[in-house]
């Protein structure tokens, strides 16, 4: 009996130390690959900044030789100023969630650059909108279309005008994509770890989020508020919506599976942002 009860006791030790083995390798392998999308979030939002300098020196060659006034000039050293703080920003990125800060900075920017373009051509200040949802290099939207992935449900989403029109023609608008694995797909369908990317363009709207990502891999992560829900968003947003569609494109990054970061759904008013000082002058792209 003693034999038996020693037998025993060695067997449940050893499953308990496989058990434990496991686990830690499955932790091990999770950190990796968490790390490895970071990463390529951090290169996409690198990506992203780099186009808004090259917007940026677009612009001020377009001023040359145009009558600038207090606005104009103040817009246009909101807009190097926030180039600036990304680019610092995104270098300091350590997790996921820090990406939602660089998005916003760019955000920023990005309509400061929309005034100044408005004032130099006369023209009322542009409301202050969300990005592009197709592809935020594009900067703000100036509409929202309804649209519907393939084999998805119709949803409304920020388009800019070049992509408002290609959705309305029933053309592929100009979608961002990024590396997973081997392929290039939508932003939206890159996992959890482009959430806080998307929601550093898209937190001011709230709730509305979860209708635009309904029935793709950021979808259930919305509506659920955090990382811990994906799974089970995903399947529901599936059987609502379907995958995301593929389209042309620009875009760069890796990434995979999931990461484990919790971030909240994000309120506030999308309108009114103010702007400020500073001297016209130029950047360093």
């Amino acid at each position: 009996m003693t034999t038996i009860l020693i037998i025993a006791l060695v067997v449940i030790a050893v499953l308990a130390y496989r058990s434990y083995r496991r686990t830690q390798l499955q932790n091990r392998k999770q950190h990796e690959i968490t790390t490895a999308e970071l990463e390529g979030v951090k290169r996409t939002a690198d990506e992203d900044i780099t186009r808004f300098g090259e917007e940026l020196q677009d612009l001020d060659l377009d001023m040359v030789g145009k009558d600038l006034g207090d606005g104009a000039r103040q817009d246009y050293q909101r807009a190097l100023d926030s180039y600036e703080s990304a680019k610092e920003a995104v270098g300091k990125v350590t997790q996921a969630d820090e990406i939602k800060h660089v998005i916003e900075i760019l955000e920023d920017g990005r309509y400061a650059a929309a005034c100044v373009r408005a004032r130099v051509n006369g023209e009322p200040l542009p409301q202050r909108r969300p990005s592009c949802f197709f592809n935020p290099q594009h900067g703000p939207s100036v509409e929202d279309v309804m649209w519907s992935p393939p084999g998805g449900a119709p949803r409304e989403v920020p388009a800019c005008a070049a992509d408002a029109e290609r959705v309305r023609a029933g053309a592929e608008p100009d979608v961002r994509k990024v590396m997973v694995g081997p392929q290039r797909v939508p932003y939206w369908e890159a996992g959890p770890a482009y959430s806080p990317y998307a929601q550093g363009m898209f937190g001011a709207l709230g709730g509305v989020m979860t209708g635009m990502f309904l029935g793709t891999m950021l979808g259930g992560m919305f509506a659920g508020g955090g990382y811990g829900d994906y799974a089970a968003g995903y399947e529901a947003g599936q059987s609502d919506g379907g995958d995301g569609g593929d389209g042309g494109g620009d875009g760069g990054g890796d990434s995979g599976d999931g990461g484990g970061f919790d971030f909240g759904d994000s309120g506030g008013d999308s309108g009114g942002w103010d702007f400020g000082g500073g001297d016209f002058g130029g950047g360093d792209f």
